[in-house]
């Protein structure tokens, strides 16, 4: 499979993504510049985490209009397959491609941490390797991680099974006390309506790497190899 990994100004995950798709998972993978008009034929493109633009104004919100993005978009929209992690599913709302926003998290603090999170379904391409209910340790690093939609659009993602993963403790259960930062139902990460964009805060590249002693994020990547062969 061929990856497009978007790199921003500010980009500071975009090389521990590129490890793990080429090093660790053996795909190949291009790196695109945020001036870039051409994604390369690339079957997934990824949004990597960092600080785009040094989060002026708002975390993605002038990423959103680089010229990498209208190629992005109209990938999109055609069906194509894009991730987004941290300030990459920051972009995504911004450019209206997933919905809700990423606001700051409670008290203004920045979050660098292990959490655990849960997927809902495994009707993606992301999750389509997950236990329902079964905790991952996937790391955190955010400052506006607090997802936040209105109540017809929360409706909207639980109706059409959206949700991808809530934050949990480390037995699965989600509750209020295990929400990191804030996010409206323990939120950590969601779908389109057609599943093919998909965002999260927490990120997976970093715990997908048995030298690092966690490899629970690798699920979610084995998936995606798995569910774009069907698709080639």
């Amino acid at each position: 499979m061929r990856f497009g990994v978007v790199v921003f100004p500010g980009s500071n995950c975009d090389h521990d993504m590129i490890y793990v798709l080429k090093k660790i998972l053996g795909q190949e993978v291009i790196t695109l510049w945020h001036k870039d008009t051409d994604l390369q034929h690339a079957d997934m493109v990824v949004l990597p985490g960092g600080f785009s633009y040094g989060d002026y104004l708002r975390s993605g919100a002038i990423a959103r209009f680089s010229p990498i993005m209208n190629a992005v978009i109209q990938h999109a929209r055609k069906g194509g397959f894009v991730l987004g992690i941290c300030n990459g599913f920051q972009i995504l709302c911004e450019a209206h491609l997933l919905p809700g926003a990423l606001l700051h998290n409670p008290e203004h603090k920045f979050i660098c941490d292990n959490a655990f999170i849960t997927s809902q379904t495994t009707d993606s391409l992301l999750t389509a390797g997950t236990v329902p209910g079964k905790p991952m340790k996937i790391p955190v690093a955010h400052g506006e991680g607090r997802y936040f939609a209105d109540e017809d659009t929360l409706r909207q993602l639980n109706d059409n099974r959206q949700v991808l993963f809530r934050y949990c403790d480390e037995n699965g259960l989600v509750t209020p006390a295990v929400n990191r930062n804030g996010s409206m139902e323990n939120i950590a990460g969601i779908c389109n309506r057609e599943r093919n964009v998909f965002g999260m805060m927490p990120h997976p590249e970093r715990a997908a790497d048995i030298e690092l002693g966690n490899e629970d994020g690798r699920v979610l990547f084995d998936a995606i190899i798995r569910g774009l062969s069907t698709h080639a």
